[in-house]
């Protein structure tokens, strides 16, 4: 594959490194992704991580080799006997779906032959010697083997496929010793007919698969909804979407759509790309953005996201970002982050199922011989029939899918269920950090305020001075004045024509309109008294008195509930800011909350370590530019969707919407995340240690050990899906 496709155009990266997403397809278990990431690990530089779950690679590389190793690193994988391909939504359903009905195929197959089998089986395991002699016993073996041997061949495809492939480019994976059992059963059994013997079990390899069958297809659909999420919002990148161009409507692929074109979005549409309305009024869907479950209404001038969803009447939407650069492809890249990050519990799975291949076939390669020596040591009847079944038990029961899915499945249930809920989990391992936290340590403009100002009150200028007033305030950047506008635009005020608007840097804006000069600007230059106003303005026109504007920055929804919801969950809160204490005393006191007010970012960073030294977790939720290094120091941390992209950056998540509420809800997730990891590790690690010895003591026969593997694994799985209910 990767001959014919050219890798590099995926590639991505900044300065210094490139990296590339690709879906492999062809894993059996977690030591195949292990296998994966210890070969292109080898490569100096080169940083890989599968995830067993999601089956994602992503690849990340010194941009110095340039952007043409891609295709080095996927035919790399593909050596090994996987395939590869840049990520596609639909050709991944697809493929899903072809799957699905492939094991189905098999498993109806598999199923019927089981059924077919036992009504030969039944009398040669239920009736006595006497009343079942030798002919008539190689007449029911033989008629067993007819239905058994092809119903095998067809049914173990999934099986020996995956096994072969394996074998030929020089690995193994947990396909190979089930194979090997399976047919070592059927080569046993069709021995022991020919030669009249006992030992025959073609009713045990059928029923093996049949297990083994419904096991795999389990974890298929499991995976599949773990997937589900990611892959969700991928499709939405891939889709297609109206464009007005040239004066003609025309569908484009959504990763087609240039800046600066304009979409046609009809009602029930979702929209493809950000950007701005530039025509139409209506309600709009923001769930997937914000978490906020009731429709935002939307007129010419707002901003969209792509993945909104249009409810009521066509819009018109000028792009402002690309399908690459949208919010959407933002989220999905979190995700992805997310899926692909280790936690000391992922390294500790990965380094046992690297163990696998050569632990599974020594043991089963020493239950054989052990038998054999026991028989003959202790002058026991053991035959080599018997050590045989013994062994093959051991191959099938100790397979560490279950172990390598413990982690991984917990991982991407959680993040996908936070993200439902306006929680982007930009780094896995955030999880684990997040679940230890003890301290809280809050900024205050952005993050505990929505650091959008607002009007205080009734509005104290006339009707004759609000259509001035915004005609200044639009001219203006500053948040009072961006403030002010919204709310004269909000009651359907419509700007005057002022003419030309000269801007004072620090002081305000100045028009003049029939020889009388409008200003709007900071109390001390119009000349209006503000004692003690950290927030306000002030508008005059030179014939009348000037007017104070007073604003306030408003707390986030539910900030006090949330507040008190963390320190019920153990945590002890406190505000670091930068600002004033007369700007931080009403938030403090608000929310009953102690405050260190004027610090620098070093302060914070400080303040932040000497926590740490003491030996407290400190969770650091912040927005600004000034507390990326207070989010980086912090043992985890947070930032709103508005925070500026270096404390986007530097947070381990993010959440959506002007709720503070998602702080609580995350620390409540990643703490039941990690439960259901350590349970998922115990359920693993105790199947085993439970499982093994009895295989080797030779109290499992290989259909009994099929389903044990499979249950393990089903369990885990299911275990894990529990978490989808985060927040509900």
């Amino acid at each position: 594959m990767s001959g014919t496709v050219d890798y590099s155009c995926f590639a991505r990266g900044d300065d210094d490194r490139l990296s590339l997403y690709l879906q492999v397809e062809g894993m059996r278990c977690a030591s195949c992704a292990w296998r994966i990431e210890q070969a292109l690990q080898a490569h100096p530089g080169v940083e890989a991580r599968i995830n067993f779950s999601t089956e994602r690679l992503r690849l990340s590389w010194p941009r110095a080799e340039g952007a043409q190793a891609a295709n080095d690193y996927a035919h790399e994988v593909e050596a090994l006997g996987f395939h590869v391909a840049p990520f596609d939504a639909d050709s991944r359903m697809q493929q899903s779906r072809a799957e699905e009905r492939f094991l189905l195929g098999c498993l109806a197959v598999a199923g019927f032959a089981t059924l077919a089998v036992m009504l030969f089986t039944d009398p040669l395991w239920f009736l006595s010697e006497a009343q079942l002699n030798g002919p008539t016993r190689d007449l029911m073996h033989w008629a067993t083997g007819l239905i058994a041997m092809p119903a095998t061949l067809w049914c173990g495809r999934p099986f020996f496929r995956s096994a072969l492939s394996a074998l030929s480019h020089g690995r193994t994976n947990m396909d190979v010793p089930i194979s090997l059992a399976v047919l070592l059963a059927n080569a046993m059994s069709l021995f022991e007919t020919i030669r009249h013997g006992r030992y025959v079990y073609f009713d045990a390899s059928v029923m093996l698969l049949f297990f083994l069958l419904i096991g795999r297809y389990l974890d298929l659909k499991a995976r599949g909804r773990a997937r589900a999420a990611a892959e969700g919002l991928l499709a939405m990148l891939e889709g297609t979407a109206t464009v007005l161009r040239d004066g003609a409507t025309v569908a484009l692929r959504i990763r087609d759509i240039r800046l600066g074109e304009v979409l046609l979005v009809a009602p029930g549409e979702k929209i493809a790309a950000d950007g701005i309305v530039s025509d139409g009024q209506s309600e709009v869907d923001t769930h997937l953005v914000t978490g906020e479950t009731l429709p935002r209404p939307v007129k010419a001038g707002d901003t969209v996201y792509a993945g909104m969803i249009n409810t009521s009447a066509p819009l018109r939407v000028m792009v402002s970002a690309a399908a690459d650069d949208s919010l959407l492809s933002e989220i999905v890249s979190l995700m992805e982050k997310a899926e692909q990050s280790q936690s000391p519990y992922v390294r500790f799975a990965d380094r046992v199922a690297g163990l696998y291949a050569p632990v599974v076939h020594g043991l089963a390669l020493a239950t054989f011989f052990g038998w054999m020596a026991w028989g003959y040591v202790a002058h026991r009847p053991v035959t080599w029939e018997d050590a045989l079944l013994n062994a093959m038990a051991v191959l099938i029961i100790t397979c560490p899918c279950a172990l390598g899915l413990a982690v991984p499945v917990a991982q991407v249930v959680a993040a996908g269920a936070m993200m439902r809920r306006g929680i982007l989990v930009k780094d896995g391992s955030a999880l684990e950090r997040l679940a230890e936290a003890d301290r809280v340590r809050f900024d205050k403009t952005g993050t505990l305020t929505l650091g959008r100002p607002e009007l205080v009150g009734d509005m104290p200028l006339s009707a004759e001075e609000q259509p001035l007033a915004l005609a200044l305030a639009r001219a203006s950047r500053h948040p009072l004045s961006i403030a002010l506008a919204r709310r004269l635009e909000t009651h359907g005020v419509i700007a005057a024509d002022l003419g030309r608007i000269v801007e004072y840097p620090g002081k305000g804006v100045e028009a003049r309109l029939a020889g009388r000069t409008i200003r709007l600007g900071s109390p001390a230059w119009i000349g209006c008294a503000a004692a003690g106003e950290d927030l306000a303005c002030a508008f005059a026109v030179d014939d009348r008195p000037p007017q104070l504007l007073r604003f306030s920055d408003r707390t986030r929804p539910e900030a006090k509930a949330s507040v008190r919801r963390l320190e019920a969950q153990g945590l002890e809160c406190a505000i670091l800011s930068g600002d004033r204490r007369a700007a931080v005393a009403p938030v403090a006191a608000e929310l009953g909350l102690t405050a260190a007010v004027g610090l620098s970012p070093a302060e914070k960073v400080d303040a932040i370590h000497r926590q740490a030294a003491i030996g407290h977790r400190v969770l650091m939720v912040g927005d600004g530019l000034n507390d990326g290094p207070a989010l980086a120091a912090g043992h985890v941390s947070i930032a709103p969707a508005s925070a500026s992209d270096v404390g986007q950056m530097a947070a381990d998540l993010v959440f959506l919407g002007d709720s503070l509420a998602p702080v609580p809800t995350a620390i409540d997730a990643a703490r039941r995340t990690m439960r259901v990891v350590r349970q998922n590790f115990v359920l693993a690690i105790g199947y085993n240690m439970l499982a093994v010895p009895l295989a080797l003591a030779g109290m499992v026969t290989p259909l009994v050990a099929a389903i044990a593997m499979s249950t393990s694994s089903i369990i885990v799985v299911a275990n894990a899906l529990r978490l989808r209910r985060i927040g509900a």
